[in-house]
């Protein structure tokens, strides 16, 4: 069992209050929730307006699968018009 972990710093221009901010965020969780089947979770800049974090948990059996739906979820977010990315990291377990 290979385990991928993703943290995702996001700027969020459009936001102009925690109101908007949750619903981009709650839009974005859900696409890709059901899009990859993964795990997703707010983790910081709970106060912030413009910035947040993601967590993204991803399990499978082999490292070639886990590599294929790390490529196509960070192309799924970079099309994301609503948000600009500003640090991916990704650990490997």
């Amino acid at each position: 069992m290979i385990v991928g972990i993703v943290y995702l710093e996001m700027h969020i221009p459009q936001a102009g209050s925690l109101k908007e901010k949750r619903s981009i965020l709650n839009s974005l969780k859900q696409k890709i929730h059901g899009k990859f089947n993964v795990s997703v979770a707010e983790v910081d800049f709970f106060d912030k307006w413009q910035r947040a974090a993601f967590g993204i948990g991803i399990v499978s059996t082999e490292k070639a699968h886990l590599d294929s739906i790390l490529a196509r979820l960070e192309s799924f977010i970079a099309e994301e018009l609503r948000i600009t990315v500003t640090h991916w990291d990704v650990r490997l377990v």
